[in-house]
């Protein structure tokens, strides 16, 4: 089984994070599937203390945030590390709606977070 790639720790003590069994009991999946979804990069993790962590931000209700995996893979396509993924997801952006890319996905602005993604890439 392969390794589950992980970002840095660069989040701010502000930013709720899930451990993956808690990931697993929102999402109604093993933490197997959970951990799967890590390896797939429809979500991304990091490591503190020793334990894998989800940022809670990435999850509403039972399922991951909407456009959150396609943004991922616009993101990983156009040479982001995970952790570049991370940064850039929580980098504030006053011309946002939500203010960063990822409260604005959370706000059903997944399209224009998207675009902008996609802008990055060339």
């Amino acid at each position: 089984m392969s390794a589950i790639p992980v970002a840095d720790d660069i989040l701010g003590p502000e930013v709720s994070v899930l451990s993956l069994a808690e990931v697993s009991t929102e999402l109604g999946l093993s933490e197997n599937k959970v951990r799967q979804l890590l390896r797939d990069g429809q979500l991304i993790a990091i490591r503190r203390k020793g334990d894998l962590l989800v940022p809670a931000d990435f999850l509403t209700g039972a399922t991951p945030v909407k456009g959150l995996t396609g943004l991922l893979t616009v993101l990983g396509d156009a040479g982001f590390t995970r952790t570049e993924m991370l940064r850039w997801l929580y980098t504030e952006d006053e011309s946002l709606p939500g203010v960063t890319p990822i409260n604005a996905l959370r706000t059903n602005h997944g399209t224009e977070v998207k675009r902008r993604a996609q802008a990055m890439a060339f």
